[in-house]
């Protein structure tokens, strides 16, 4: 319906603007924007809906309808168009009447046809959404009040005008078949249906051409050439039933979306030496590893213009804090005169860009003075206090929404969002898990036990350590470095016991090398830690996934997961899940499966076994759960369990599975927790089916019947990519292939190979062959370490 677009009654923006005469400059404006009543034409649907808002994203915000983009539902749902609609509300007048001379309600846009009524009274129609509308209720508002908003269908109004138009005919009558739009759309003032941007894995990233033309005096023209998006983002902080505290999600268009994804950090210490190229593979692998967001972290810097375009281009949300972090700062004049030109500039130069949702005015800094990490004498907290209000509320924030109305602002990051606000900007405590966000770190407990893990309403940091790979380090450091206590080791590491952590982290389910030759230990540890980090941000990301459509104890409603973090900025231990350069560690293919657009997850409770299926489609679907359990000794399933008719609900996370561990055990023949492993997949047509998940009944190092599987790869060319057959003779936990220092990327690592033989594709970044890639690959399993 590209003449009117998918909603026909978007109540944009409505104000109760209050004028006084009896004093000059006596204004008074409250907002009637919020949860109204829509119902249809004839009263047999009636559900909540927001201003500003759109009939289709109520609809489908209620379950009532299905993604109006998907596949062909804009003509299956064509009926919301040709239906007539009303939104409705009462209110309490906000002041005592008596007082004023005038009251006006003021509509800034109404999409487009409809009639205004105020206490059974038509106080005004609007016939162009382009307008702003002012009606005198002066004689009608009282104490409470009454409004409805009744939209006539813009399809047929539009017929209606035309046909009584019978001077002249006004062509064109129909646009052409082709671009199947609705007829008459010159009679009526109404956008046509610009389409919108969308994030990653929710929709198209369209945008515009323009071109705008500066006539200067003389006839000197300049013209420049732009690209223009559309899209709305909120930001949801509300009460949430059987919950104290607020939601905190992002709803883009109208559809509350799952934000997934990590923090980026700036991509070299040279930025002169951050190319095209590499800003577009480290863009490029965040989208291919189904990330929607980015946190532009406050410590770095303001990305290039080139930066934001690529995200624009790949759908990538960008979450964008002020270049202030861990740190108080001083409020004098010269600094407030340097900060307000500061923000005022790259505010100017980015909003613009559709990717950027979020202004965020600092990180941890909100955190730093809760919690003292500064040490300051409770007699001096105030003055610290005041300062943070001066600069993130009174110059940062005023100047953010002076020049962008269009996102949200948080004030930090954790925050508590409006709980911070009302508590003068400073909460309390700003990590609690029943507002804003959350930034979580766990060096010493087992990163398997989803119960250490805060049910928060939004996951914006969280992480742990891993080695980058033998091949990174190389190219920085000579052979006398290479093993894992050398001072090259130990000064390549900025994180206090950062070392030692991930040693004990992976020593608890892991056997920790014991080679005698310390290059081939080296290795292996590195090994170690980049499977660790992986599992570990799996078990954490997969618990906040699965907590976004309930509440327990009153927490979760989790809506967001952004590990920290995405890149590196040089050659070394890091919280990466890529390298410096761009090569993907383990987390990173585990993060393509993670965060997947359907997914099922399980872990344990009480010795049962639970899976939860989790999508973020716009539809529910009806699939098959598989569930197999593995001997390790075997290369065949012990047994498969199929679960038919398992509806999976669009945009939410629902248990479909519970069973004993006893139980399970028991189906399938002589399985124990140490000599089997579980793997489960939702099945459906191929586009609707997810990747093969796993769930280790015990520690890795307690495993019974693990044998080396003989791991062999062939190489052969298929156009610009390579087709590696991998072969196998037994179960492989954590299969890694390494194109050592070759650039690119395969189609899936670090996997549980479960099957004989398997196909990987190789995407190189620059030119090779297939000899060269055959010489420099490795493979590496779990049965390596020794």
């Amino acid at each position: 319906m590209h003449a009117f677009g998918p909603a026909p009654a978007c109540a944009l923006s409505v104000l109760l603007l209050l004028v006084a005469l009896w004093r000059v400059g006596s204004t008074e404006v409250h907002s009637l924007q919020g949860s109204w009543r829509l119902s249809n034409g004839n009263g047999s649907l009636v559900l909540g809906g927001d201003v500003p808002g759109c009939v289709h994203t109520a609809l489908l915000r209620h379950g009532l309808i299905q993604d109006p983009y998907y596949r062909f539902n804009d003509l299956a749902y064509a009926w919301i168009s040709l239906d007539n609609w009303t939104y409705s509300r009462d209110f309490k007048t906000p002041f005592d009447i008596r007082t004023w001379q005038k009251v006006s309600l003021v509509f800034d846009g109404v999409d487009t046809v409809a009639q205004i009524v105020v206490n059974n009274v038509t106080v005004g129609r609007t016939d162009n959404m382009f307008n702003r509308y002012s009606f005198d209720i002066t004689n009608v508002i009282k104490e409470v009040n009454a409004i409805h908003v009744n939209f006539v269908s813009a399809v047929w109004y539009a017929a209606e005008q035309s046909k009584n138009h019978q001077a002249y005919k006004v062509p064109p009558e129909c646009p052409p078949p082709v671009q199947k739009g609705q007829c008459h759309v010159n009679f009526i003032r109404k956008a046509a249906a610009p389409e919108t941007w969308w994030p990653r894995g929710h929709g198209n990233q369209t945008g515009y051409n323009m071109t705008t033309t500066f006539i200067a005096e003389g006839g000197c023209k300049i013209e420049k050439h732009s690209k223009v998006y559309f899209r709305t983002v909120e930001l949801v902080e509300e009460p949430i039933p059987g919950s104290p505290g607020l939601s905190f999600y992002f709803r883009i268009n109208g559809l509350p979306i799952f934000m997934k994804g990590s923090n980026w950090i700036p991509a070299d210490s040279f930025q002169d030496r951050v190319t095209s190229k590499r800003l577009r593979i480290l863009l490029q692998s965040a989208a291919d590893a189904n990330m929607n967001m980015l946190r532009v972290w406050g410590g770095g810097i303001y990305e290039q213009d080139e930066f934001y375009e690529i995200c624009n281009e790949l759908g990538i949300m960008i979450w964008q804090d002020f270049m202030f972090a861990v740190a108080l700062y001083p409020t004098d004049h010269s600094f407030l005169d340097s900060v307000r030109a500061e923000i005022t500039h790259q505010v100017k130069r980015l909003k613009s860009h559709p990717s950027i949702i979020l202004w965020s005015g600092n990180n941890e800094n909100e955190a730093a003075i809760a919690y003292n990490w500064f040490s300051i004498p409770s007699a001096k907290k105030s003055v610290y206090a005041d300062d943070y209000v001066t600069l993130y509320v009174k110059n940062i924030r005023e100047m953010v929404l002076a020049e962008d109305e269009t996102r949200p602002f948080i004030t930090s990051s954790p925050t508590n969002g409006l709980e911070s606000a009302k508590e003068g900007w400073l909460a309390h405590a700003p990590y609690d898990t029943h507002f804003g966000d959350n930034h979580y770190y766990n060096y010493v407990s087992d990163c398997w036990d989803w119960t250490t893990f805060p049910r928060t309403r939004f996951a914006s940091e969280y992480g742990f350590q891993s080695w980058p790979s033998f091949s990174a380090l190389s190219q920085v450091s000579s052979e006398e470095d290479w093993f894992y206590t050398s001072n090259f080791s130990l000064h390549r590491q900025h994180h206090a016991n950062g070392n030692d952590q991930m040693l004990h982290q992976a020593g608890l389910h892991f056997n920790l090398p014991q080679e005698g030759d310390p290059l081939k230990n080296f290795k292996q540890s590195i090994y170690l830690t980049q499977i660790m980090q992986a599992q570990c941000i799996k078990s954490q990301t997969e618990f906040y996934r699965r907590s976004q459509s309930e509440i327990i104890n009153g927490e979760g409603r989790t809506m967001g997961a952004l590990y920290w973090q995405l890149n590196d900025i040089w050659q070394a231990p890091s919280w990466a899940s890529l390298e410096y350069g761009g090569k993907w560690k383990m987390l990173h293919y585990f993060a393509q499966r993670f965060f997947a657009p359907l997914l099922p997850v399980a872990y344990e409770d009480k010795d049962a076994l639970y899976i939860y299926g989790i999508s973020d489609l716009h539809a529910d679907y009806e699939l098959t759960l598989r569930v197999s359990l593995h001997d390790w000794g075997l290369t065949e399933p012990v047994c498969t369990l199929a679960k038919e008719g398992v509806l999976i609900k669009g945009g939410a996370a629902v248990p479909i599975y519970k069973e004993p561990i006893s139980d399970l055990l028991k189906q399938c023949g002589n399985c124990t927790r140490q000599s089997c492993v579980v793997t489960f997949s939702l099945e459906g047509e191929e586009e609707l089916s997810s990747p093969s998940n796993y769930h280790f009944l015990s520690s890795l190092k307690d495993a019974v019947g693990l044998k080396n599987p003989q791991l062999l790869a062939s190489v052969t060319q298929e156009g610009d990519q390579f087709q590696i057959i991998l072969e196998a003779t037994a179960i492989a936990p954590f299969v890694w292939l390494d194109a050592g220092n070759i650039p690119g990327r395969f189609s899936d690592n670090g996997f549980l190979l479960t099957e004989k033989r398997r196909v990987i594709l190789f995407y190189p970044w620059e030119t090779t062959s297939a000899k060269e890639l055959e010489k420099s690959l490795s493979l590496t399993s779990l049965t390596d370490i020794s």
